[in-house]
């Protein structure tokens, strides 16, 4: 296996005692590259501020453990996006302690898409649980990626609703991306994995622990255009998101609920707090429409930027027959992903990858109600 010399030394400052995502993120910018970090650290100790026991393990790290989590990255649909990749997404900049890497199972481009959160309760009702399927598929089908945490309950209808559309989700998880928790996903996180990302800012083989999950939620917060809340008690987790997406200045909406209802109490709270009172998923489409616009623009700007070239031109697309197929499906008239589905012979879920491109370089525009259209 040919080794990346960059890539090993990520995982040098990853798996450093004591240094965390924070730090490493530091010691990058000021060396320019994890590379040269490790080198500065190995020659002039007194310059990066780490510990005895973090410049030990940079030094003579474990290399059995250094050579498993290579090898785990050499396979297919494993990656490890780092901040000072053009595709690291770009939301994520401005949160609270931003990350410095993150590892993926899947797609690590849908980070770039426009997403909503969907979370709530672990223990959560029938209808609760009913209804974040119902929610996901509708904003699945308007074009929105469906990010949430793969817990039990709503977090884990909300990823089977979207996966129910052949659409693609995210799960952020609190534990290394190659564990699977809790157990009984195994299934579900097979198929977010083919059809979406798998995402963690932890360690290979790191376990479940408590305090990892207020902090996986703020990435799930960050990555989101807004975050809303289906079914919650006032000691939930998913207020915790619902705090953090506010204070990043994202939109957060909640489902009322019956007042007999201690699941619907965080809800209301929220609510009573500025949330909005949510109760069509087209609401919460309207509403999310500028930032994805926005946000659209913004990646539209940077891609259209000399020294990148990650992405060719809609002409050079029209080449590939899927892309081709997808533009001869578009015309004046918007369409909706069922209908180009029905129309291209492709899934939802390969159009909404598609579609983000042809967007991003001025080919197609969003229309109302999750509808596409042809621009040139």
């Amino acid at each position: 296996m040919q080794i990346d010399q960059d890539i090993r030394a990520w995982t040098l400052l990853l798996r450093a005692p004591g240094v965390g995502q924070g730090a490493a993120r530091a010691l990058v910018e000021r060396a320019g590259s994890a590379h040269a970090a490790c080198e500065q650290a190995r020659r002039a100790h007194h310059e990066t501020g780490l510990n005895a026991e973090a410049l030990a393990w940079i030094g003579a790290p474990d290399e059995a453990r250094i050579a498993a989590d290579l090898e785990w990255l050499s396979q297919s649909a494993h990656h490890l996006l780092r901040f000072t990749d053009p595709d690291f997404p770009p939301q994520l900049a401005s949160i609270p302690q931003p990350p410095a890497a993150l590892f993926v199972v899947g797609d690590p481009h849908l980070l770039l898409h426009a997403q909503i959160a969907i979370v709530g309760a672990r223990a959560a009702s029938a209808q609760g649980l009913a209804n974040a399927r119902e929610f996901a598929r509708a904003f699945a089908r308007a074009g929105l990626i469906i990010t949430s945490g793969m817990a039990d309950g709503i977090d884990g209808a909300a990823h089977a609703g979207a996966l129910d559309a052949d659409a693609a989700t995210i799960a952020v998880i609190g534990t290394g991306a190659d564990l699977i928790y809790p157990r009984k996903h195994r299934e579900l996180a097979a198929r977010i994995a083919e059809h979406g990302a798998i995402v963690s800012e932890y360690p290979l083989g790191t376990p479940a622990r408590a305090e990892h999950f207020p902090q996986r939620n703020r990435l799930i917060a960050g990555l989101a255009l807004g975050t809303l809340v289906i079914e919650a008690g006032l000691q939930s987790g998913s207020l915790i998101t619902a705090r953090l997406a506010g204070e990043m200045g994202r939109e957060v909406f909640a489902l009322p609920g019956s007042i007999h209802n201690p699941l619907a109490r965080g809800c209301h709270r929220l609510i009573r707090d500025g949330a909005r009172l949510t109760e069509t998923a087209q609401e919460v489409i309207e509403a999310l429409a500028p930032a994805a616009q926005a946000l659209g623009a913004d990646l539209r700007a940077r891609l259209e930027a000399p020294a990148n070239s990650t992405v060719s031109p809609a002409a050079d697309r029209q080449h590939d027959p899927d892309y081709a197929r997808l533009l001869s499906a578009l015309d004046e008239t918007p369409a909706g992903l069922d209908e180009l589905a029905a129309r291209t012979g492709l899934k939802p879920a390969e159009l909404s990858s598609m579609l983000l491109l042809l967007e991003l370089e001025g080919a197609v525009a969003p229309a109302v109600n999750g509808r596409w259209q042809r621009l040139s």
